[in-house]
């Protein structure tokens, strides 16, 4: 009799397990959790490429990543050629099966990461110009500018961003193949002292689509972010709006994903050549997968102009639903 109840336990439970994994879906991760790198965009709100797909109503999602990116900016009238680094947490709440939130906290400062040896090195490896890098000292933190009066020879450890967000999510789609949803961004910046010292609230909308098909998950985002503000350091306009275009595809195959994505920022001011152009920056990433978690490496090079983003960064990340 007590073998019989076993065998019935048993089988009862490998009948229901299947049907919850099925439910509480822990695989389904959407795009890289990495943000844009281009020093203007990088200090505002960007909207985030995200999956047009919703997770499973109730399923939250912790999340921390911790970035280093080396920037270089040579123009007529700017030099910049500083470290960033940025660390950021957040939570994600699929509050109904349609209804997404996503409440988050940024620091961005400078910080001596050393990636100018690694920067030249991958230039000289894969045949990319130096764009005028060797003319000056490697680990340098200093932005100059003698038509606006910006002469900063050193602001390491000040903070560069501390801002608050936001994002409220409303799937308009959801099937097996295809993900359809929209969503807004609010968005608080607070900076207390230093040269990068700043208040401002910001607000972004995006429309985001997805699509699966078996091991092949590709994710598109479109957004426009609003801007009321003066940048710190020459104390003029930002442009009132910005554009930005996400496209992501992940390869996965059991437990490893490979990720590549494509991130494109319209310029943002109109005082220097470099930053009134569009930022264009590409991502490459792996991610590994455990039952209810993930850990994601990623590396980002920008392109196209090579004057107006980081010329190199890394992201290191983990994921964990529940």
């Amino acid at each position: 009799m007590k073998t019989s109840l076993k065998l019935i336990s048993v089988l009862s439970l490998t009948s229901i397990l299947p049907v919850y994994a099925q439910v509480v879906n822990f695989n389904d991760y959407g795009p890289l959790q990495v943000y844009a790198q281009s020093p203007m965009q990088s200090i505002n709100l960007s909207p985030l490429l995200r999956s047009g797909f919703s997770l499973p109503e109730g399923q939250k999602e912790w999340y921390i990543t911790a970035n280093a990116a080396s920037v270089w900016s040579e123009s007529d009238v700017l030099l910049a050629d500083y470290y960033q680094n940025a660390i950021s947490s957040g939570l994600k709440w699929q509050i109904t099966e349609d209804l997404l939130f996503d409440a988050n906290y940024t620091w961005q400062f400078s910080g001596d990461n050393h990636l100018d040896s690694l920067t030249m090195w991958f230039h000289d490896a894969f045949g990319f110009d130096q764009n005028g890098r060797k003319q000056q000292a490697k680990h340098q933190n200093q932005i100059h500018s003698k038509k606006y009066g910006i002469n900063i020879d050193s602001f390491t450890e000040d903070s560069l961003n501390n801002s608050f967000s936001a994002y409220l999510g409303y799937q308009l789609l959801h099937n097996e193949h295809h993900g359809l949803s929209v969503g807004g961004t609010l968005y608080y910046k607070y900076v207390d002292s230093g040269p990068f010292a700043d208040e401002s609230f910001q607000q972004s909308v995006q429309i985001n689509y997805g699509y699966h098909n078996g091991n092949h998950h590709v994710n598109s985002t479109l957004g426009v972010s609003f801007l009321n503000d003066k940048e710190p350091l020459s104390q003029r306009d930002f442009e009132p709006y910005y554009l930005m275009l996400g496209l992501g595809y992940e390869y996965r195959t059991g437990r490893h994903g490979w990720l590549a994505e494509y991130h494109r920022y319209d310029g943002m001011v109109d005082w220097d050549k470099n930053f009134s152009q569009a930022s264009n920056e590409a991502l490459l990433g792996y991610r590994y997968y455990f039952n209810t978690s993930a850990i994601e490496l990623t590396m980002i090079e920008n392109f196209l102009n090579m004057d107006n983003s980081a010329d190199i960064a890394y992201t290191l990340g983990y994921r964990h639903k529940f």
